[in-house]
């Protein structure tokens, strides 16, 4: 799909479900700004902003961000009432703006965006499936089947083979409305750290100069089975005392995952970050990288440790298979396994040559099968075949 002549052509619209710091966010502003770079119309909007970044991200994207203001919290009818007129403020976007596609990141902005689009005569309508949903009610995900199987939805793009297989095994999806495009990472901006940069880093986080640092980044919720990680890290103490873990990101869980941590005598050793808007640097600073969660559909948070080289150990869940081959450019775990998970992290602990070689691999896989000139070409041939299934 050629770039639009001028900006009165018909554009594209993401539609993610709130404004935070996520995976799905990430993708979708990094997608916005790729299309806005090569010339398309392209508008982001989210249904609320759950973080209160809504006003940052704006005067920082150079496209135009929304959002839609759909939701509050307490419930009730004011919540219902909140809901309505966002949901108004969208359909009149979709007339107004005539676009080509609209791209729905996420279950909820599907349910809630994709109707209304098929109602404004969107001609391309893409739903995203970007893993298992923590806690999602069966009927709604009865209902989006239901919405891309009758053609609510023009097709459904999964983020992995797994991702797609589960869709079509336990959700219902026909196979013929799915495919599959992986996600896709920008580099990232500046040379590696020198060793005096690194050194300062360091410092700076309170690390000892003779100890490994091992990071992990997400969100403090159930899916990122950071409680698994934490039962491993008494198993690494007992055999390898000099390592600390940083644990960067918020969430729900905290105050429970800072609990357990006291309880297992390993407050020293972890350090709860909050989040970091240098998670760049953090990734630049640490020795090695841990992916412990329960699900998910194509990382992010591993594609970018691994493309600044550092060794990786990640569960075996939904597209890490298609990312981490164990042994090659990557160490892989059984989910909710502290004990394999606690042996991984002391083999890559004792061999620095392990370290060095799987951080190089990791960084050369990586860089030549998933960036995001890949992901968003990939997308914009849907945006130009989909043109047909209208329906």
């Amino acid at each position: 799909m050629s770039a639009p002549e001028s900006r009165s052509q018909p554009g594209i619209l993401l539609l993610g479900s709130q404004v935070a710091v996520g995976g799905s966010q990430s993708m979708l502003l990094a997608m916005s700004a790729w299309l806005h770079e090569r010339g398309y119309r392209v508008i982001a909007a989210f249904f609320y902003d759950r973080d209160n970044l809504y006003a940052q991200w704006k005067e920082e994207a150079p496209f135009p961000l929304l959002d839609l203001e759909a939701w509050k919290k307490g419930g009730g009818v004011s919540a219902l009432l909140q809901l309505q007129a966002g949901l108004r403020r969208l359909y009149r976007l979709l007339r107004r703006e005539k676009f080509t596609a609209v791209l729905a990141f996420t279950h909820h902005a599907s349910l809630l965006g994709l109707p209304l689009a098929w109602l404004a005569g969107v001609p391309v309508r893409l739903a995203g499936h970007r893993g298992s949903i923590q806690d999602i009610p069966r009927w709604m995900t009865r209902l989006h089947a239901w919405m891309v199987n009758r053609g609510i939805a023009t097709l459904m793009v999964a983020v992995s083979e797994r991702v797609r297989l589960k869709a079509i095994e336990e959700e219902g999806i026909l196979p013929e409305r799915v495919v599959v495009i992986q996600n896709g990472i920008i580099p990232p901006l500046g040379a590696d750290f020198s060793d005096a940069e690194r050194r300062s880093a360091r410092e700076r986080l309170g690390i000892p100069a003779d100890y490994l640092l091992a990071l992990t980044v997400g969100r403090l919720t159930e899916q990122k089975g950071h409680a698994y990680l934490l039962r491993a890290v008494p198993l690494v103490m007992q055999r390898f005392s000099n390592i600390i873990f940083l644990l960067a990101g918020d969430g729900p869980l905290r105050p429970h995952l800072e609990g357990e941590a006291r309880q297992l005598g390993i407050g020293d050793a972890v350090r709860f970050l909050g989040t970091r808007s240098d998670v760049p640097d953090l990734l630049r600073t640490a020795d090695l990288f841990i992916l412990p969660s329960v699900s998910e559909g194509m990382p992010v948070a591993l594609l970018e440790a691994m493309m600044v080289g550092l060794p990786v150990i990640a569960s075996q869940v939904e597209g890490v298979d298609e990312i981490v081959q164990d042994g090659q450019n990557g160490l892989t775990v059984p989910p909710a396994d502290p004990k394999a998970l606690s042996q991984a992290i002391l083999r890559l602990a004792l061999d620095a040559e392990m370290r060095q070689r799987l951080g190089a691999q990791a960084k050369s896989s990586v860089e030549n099968r998933f960036t995001l000139d890949a992901m968003c070409n990939r997308y914009l041939e849907l945006f130009q075949a989909g043109t047909w299934v209208r329906r």
